[in-house]
């Protein structure tokens, strides 16, 4: 049941309990480990658009964390029956063994309809429905909260030295720096003191769950690592958090960017990228001191900025880690920054 009263009715899979989250949707037609397993989900209840979806089932192998985070999946046919010579388990005892509720047989569409329409609501997962005021209680009163904690751990030691923030990043994302030519240390929280005095040669901000208040601080940290010049490459929440310590706006947006095929045009290239995303804010107003990189095709909303006399670069979405022709380049361009800050 949505927070506007809506309901939609379907079957209990996975592991089933009451659950109250904000529900989002996402347009992948794959990669469902990797979006169950991606800490940015955490508390959310994904709608996959997607008619049909566990037809590969699960390969651990695919895995962005060690544990699950939406608190909900929410589909309209849940496969039993998956074929690939990868796969390790289906996706209902994958869902089972993480403990994450599923309905499955939902009208996906008209779920996904009534959230563009009217925006990201809250929502509950509940089996009965006869006390309708009290479900509506419930849901008004959650909160979505980043409970999100990384480790600090040493990746990479080869390579160009970089200080990663982990608010929330795929496994896939922190490896790809150190197949990249970086030596990584992740951190799990943002201190200025610590990275400018560790020798570090630049900064990555990942991606999370956006809950804004919890990183005022971070916000403060960043101003800090700008006024000393530090080389920075922010993406997901990182972007937005750089743009608040610039004096940018970041406002909800109605229905979010979930998904793997969000087209990005570069400005200074003349090219566009089919890229992943997955947010529910964006920054509506770029700070004074930076240029617009790229924006999304679509509907225009800001995707990247460059800092103006800075070494700083931050996306919206979440850069290729694949070689070919994607947005891998960034990882580069990052590399290219830190040596002009030199």
């Amino acid at each position: 049941m949505l927070e506007n009263g809506a309901v939609f009715c379907g079957q209990a899979a996975g592991k089933f309990k009451e659950t109250v989250c904000e529900v989002i949707f996402n347009t992948s037609m794959t990669g469902y480990v990797e979006m169950l397993s991606d800490p940015s989900n955490a508390g959310l209840g994904v709608v996959m658009t997607y008619p049909l979806i566990g037809n590969y089932g699960v390969c651990l192998e695919d895995m962005e964390s060690d544990k699950l985070y939406p608190a909900a999946l929410l589909v309209h046919e849940l496969c039993d029956t998956p074929s690939n010579f990868r796969c390790e388990m289906t996706l209902e005892e994958f869902l089972i063994k993480h403990e994450i509720p599923c309905v499955t047989g939902l009208d996906n569409r008209a779920i996904v309809m009534n959230v563009r329409e009217n925006g990201a609501m809250k929502a509950i997962v509940t089996d009965d429905i006869s006390d309708k005021d009290a479900l509506l209680n419930k849901i008004k009163s959650f909160e979505l909260k980043n409970e999100y904690t990384g480790v600090n751990e040493v990746v990479s030691e080869d390579g160009v030295k970089v200080a990663f923030i982990d608010l929330g990043a795929r496994k896939s994302f922190v490896n790809a720096f150190a197949q990249r030519g970086f030596a990584v240390t992740k951190f799990a929280t943002l201190n200025a003191d610590e990275i400018l005095n560790g020798g570090f040669e630049g900064v990555v901000i990942s991606n999370g769950v956006e809950d804004h208040d919890k990183f005022a601080d971070a916000v403060e940290e960043i101003k800090k690592l700008m006024a000393k010049n530090m080389p920075i490459f922010a993406i997901g929440l990182g972007h937005q958090l750089v743009a608040l310590a610039n004096g940018g706006k970041v406002e909800k947006m109605l229905h979010g960017h979930r998904g793997c095929n969000y087209p990005v045009r570069f400005n200074d290239k003349d090219k566009t990228y089919i890229t992943a995303h997955n947010h529910g804010f964006a920054v509506t107003e770029a700070p004074a001191n930076a240029d617009v990189l790229c924006v999304n095709v679509n509907d225009k909303t800001i995707e990247g900025l460059k800092y103006q006399d800075k070494p700083v670069m931050t996306v919206q979405f979440i850069p290729d880690t694949s070689k070919g022709p994607n947005t891998a380049f960034l990882f580069e361009d990052f590399k290219n920054l830190i040596k002009e800050g030199k």
